[in-house]
């Protein structure tokens, strides 16, 4: 989730456990600052490009090193904040919450979270809530804002804090159930149209949870669907592009190639651009604005060459078309994406390298 989201939530546990003894001012505070702690991952040093898109939300994301961490670091804010010195274990329990939080709705996103790091060493993501979402974040901003601006403790602060933190759970709750609902219906249009795909996987789409983007696989193609609660299915319109194994295949055994295909868990796809081996994963945007892309070979005459892993920016989006489409299918209307529609195929044959 965005920094904003993970600051507030962890002011808001905070408060909950801790405002009482500390006040809830200086309980949000702190909780919003311990809630920031897992995404100075990206401060770490690594290879290139591609380890730094694949690396992040990695061990300080885990809830064992969470389990570990929260001693340490609980029993720094006893020893040192005379208001928390006889709540140790309320205190402990405090960072832990408050790490964890943070790991959980990272991991309800698509992006991918390592949340059982070292046991279980892949990246979880759900994919059925938006990297950011007002309906999320807006009740917990608004205790948080409240947490700040009281001085002292109060029985209606404890039910506010509650009551956001009730909510914006069961919120999370229906995202996942609103996820399974897209895919369902998704099997059935793809079985109507008479198109045979090996993967369904339905995400959220930017701001909410009532449009969804919804990718599948065959062996040379993936297929978008944007779903809208309030679609009339008979009218979906799926769009197919192709997905290149053949380039795909230039790079088998490429450790870029290989934890760009891993963490994607295999939704990606390859493009010949400008003489250059594009991977893109298709989790994360819409076609053809992919947010992480990355150029792993060169082409020439009849050779592919391997190359420092680039990540290479995505064109600028014709922003009123696409929200104007957006619009439409927020609201259940039917409507052509036209920029994805007149996404061209792939270039002739004779134009690719041998690998």
């Amino acid at each position: 989730m965005d920094s904003v989201t993970q600051f507030t939530l962890g002011a808001v546990v905070s408060t909950l456990c801790l405002g009482k003894r500390m006040g809830p001012r200086k309980a949000a505070l702190l909780g919003g600052l311990l809630g920031t702690l897992p995404d100075l991952d990206v401060l770490l040093p690594v290879a290139n490009e591609v380890d730094a898109f694949v690396l992040h939300r990695g061990w300080t994301h885990s809830f064992f090193v969470h389990a570990l961490a929260a001693p340490i670091i609980g029993e720094i804010l006893v020893r040192t904040i005379k208001a928390l010195k006889d709540a140790r274990f309320r205190v402990w329990l405090a960072v832990f919450l408050i790490f964890s939080t943070h790991a959980i709705i990272d991991g309800i996103t698509v992006y991918g979270t390592r949340l059982f790091w070292p046991f279980y060493p892949d990246p979880i993501g759900v994919g059925s809530m938006f990297i950011i979402d007002p309906l999320y974040t807006l009740p917990i901003l608004a205790v948080a804002i409240w947490s700040f601006v009281k001085r002292d403790w109060s029985a209606a602060l404890g039910r506010g804090l509650v009551i956001a933190l009730v909510a914006t759970t069961a919120y999370m709750g229906l995202g996942v159930v609103l996820q399974a609902n897209a895919e369902s219906r998704a099997k059935v249009i793809f079985a109507d149209a008479g198109v045979e795909v090996r993967n369904i996987f339905a995400i959220s789409g930017p701001f909410n949870v009532n449009v969804w983007k919804v990718i599948a696989q065959d062996d040379d193609h993936y297929y978008n669907l944007y779903l809208s609660l309030l679609d009339d299915d008979s009218q979906a319109r799926i769009y197919a592009h192709p997905s290149r194994p053949d380039l795909a295949a230039c790079l088998e055994g490429n450790d870029a190639f290989e934890k760009l295909k891993w963490f994607s868990r295999g939704y990606y796809t390859a493009d010949l651009e400008e003489g250059q081996i594009v991977v893109s994963d298709l989790r994360m945007g819409l076609t053809p604005y992919y947010v992480f892309r990355f150029a792993l070979a060169e082409t020439g005459g009849d050779a592919v060459t391997i190359i420092e892993p680039q990540s290479i920016n995505s064109p600028i989006v014709t922003l009123n078309e696409d929200l104007d489409w957006y619009g439409d299918r927020f609201l259940g209307r039917s409507s052509e994406r036209a920029v994805e529609a007149n996404v061209p195929g792939p270039p002739p044959a004779e134009e690719l390298a041998s690998c």
